[in-house]
């Protein structure tokens, strides 16, 4: 067989892979056949041979077209190459149409459910809204001895591994950059929110990154460690009296939106709240468990995180039990609220919930401590009561696959003397 007039560094290209050695070969050893052939047959095999040759080359054309279209589109139109190569990669498993480019993020969902999300004004590096979730699901060691027994396995999503320490990260990038979308606002425009603690820091930092300023209302009674967070990136803080509680947070804020002093984006009311854990939180859980989650346990608070996980995994299997966490009567839990029914949060949808689950202040607070000594886990209190209730629900299920969400992390709380 003759030497290939190609260097063996540079790959053949569909064509000139037949000068190479093996096909060359090959080439010979097909006509040889083809002579012991009948000529009518040896014209069909022939004919057959060039008709799947035109069909390769126009599949390469193709797939070339597609790829100009999907680099030409609305979504990636003047992207850097840095973003348009990750896209593309990703294009391959499966997808969306590209969306949010020119507001420096180029967004995709997988078919897995998965999102992909490049900087696009950041030649293909990470930014800090790029590592908002995919957060770590980590399974308790050794604090349900009785429910693994009855075949039972509790895991923890460590949402304090955000950027700004808390599931509320999602929901606050989302509602920003979806207002955004909407042009509803525009960066150096003022917005307004009333917060408990950790959508108030998740909410600072996504300002700062979008460049708004950011105008945060909150009970007097909330933790200095929380105050001092929100300060660091930028935010006002407005103070009312603890004994007005959240619901005199939410009504002045209101009151300062009328009066023209900014945009109130109401995580209470926002549908954007819930849709941030439908794109992301729901499709985490469902994929890191390959398809078993059984239960799904959460605390209530402006219940997004539970409408839009359940909403979910509800579609993807209706067999899953969604239990959301309240406080009882006369108890304390930050970020768990047992709401008024006039102040009840608009998003929230009753018939998502399969079952509720009452932990009491000391439950969740000796909860907390033990997850520290106990895991490894430094987490806040109303984790504390979420895992408490994923515990006691380990006591009446079995086979059962439970996720709960550890909310943020136990700095936050140091100066409450919980731990």
């Amino acid at each position: 067989s003759p030497t290939p007039p190609f260097s063996s560094s540079i790959s053949p290209t569909p064509f000139s892979s037949f000068l190479s050695t093996s096909h060359h070969t090959h080439f010979l050893i097909t006509c040889s056949i083809t002579r012991k052939m009948s000529r009518p047959i040896r014209r069909l095999f022939f004919c057959l041979l060039l008709l799947g040759c035109a069909l390769s080359v126009h599949a390469v054309a193709q797939t070339r077209n597609n790829n100009l279209a999907f680099l030409t589109s609305p979504g990636i139109r003047g992207c850097t190459l840095g973003t348009r190569l990750p896209l593309i990669a990703a294009r391959a498993k499966g997808s969306s149409a590209p969306s949010r480019c020119g507001k420096g993020v180029v967004k995709m969902v997988l078919d897995s459910g998965e999102k992909v999300k490049v900087g696009a004004k950041s030649g293909g590096y990470l930014t800090m809204e790029d590592i908002v979730g995919k957060t770590p699901l980590v399974r308790l060691a050794r604090m349900d001895p009785e429910g693994e027994k009855r075949g039972n396995v509790i895991l923890c999503k460590l949402e304090g591994n955000n950027p700004a320490g808390s599931v509320k990260d999602r929901p606050a990038l989302n509602m920003i950059m979806a207002a955004e979308e909407r042009g509803d606002i525009k960066p150096g425009d003022t917005l307004i929110e009333a917060t408990s603690g950790n959508t108030g820091i998740a909410l600072a930092m996504a300002a700062a990154i979008r460049g708004y300023k950011m105008i945060l209302i909150m009970p007097d009674n909330m933790t200095e460690e929380r105050r001092a967070t929100m300060r660091v990136y930028g935010a006002e803080l407005v103070s009312v009296p603890k004994s007005g509680g959240m619901e005199r947070a939410r009504d002045l804020a209101l009151e300062m939106e009328a009066e023209g002093k900014g945009l109130v984006l109401n995580q209470f009311g926002n549908i954007d709240n819930p849709d941030a854990h439908f794109q992301s939180t729901g499709p985490e859980v469902w994929n890191d468990t390959d398809g078993r989650v059984t239960h799904f346990v959460s605390s209530m608070g402006t219940t997004g995180t539970i409408m839009g996980v359940s909403r979910y995994l509800k579609e993807k299997n209706p067999e899953v039990r969604i239990c959301g966490v309240t406080p009882e009567e006369g108890s304390s839990i930050p970020g768990i609220r047992r709401w008024p029914k006039e102040y009840l949060p608009t998003i929230f949808e009753e018939s998502r919930v399969d079952q509720t689950i009452e932990v009491n202040q000391k439950e969740a607070e000796e909860t907390s401590r033990r997850l520290a000594r106990e895991e490894g886990i430094f987490c806040g209190i109303s984790s504390g009561g979420t895992v408490a209730a994923a515990i006691r629900l380990s006591q009446e299920v079995e086979n059962a696959t439970i996720v709960t969400i550890i909310c943020d992390r136990g700095d936050r709380y140091l100066s409450t003397g919980v731990f």
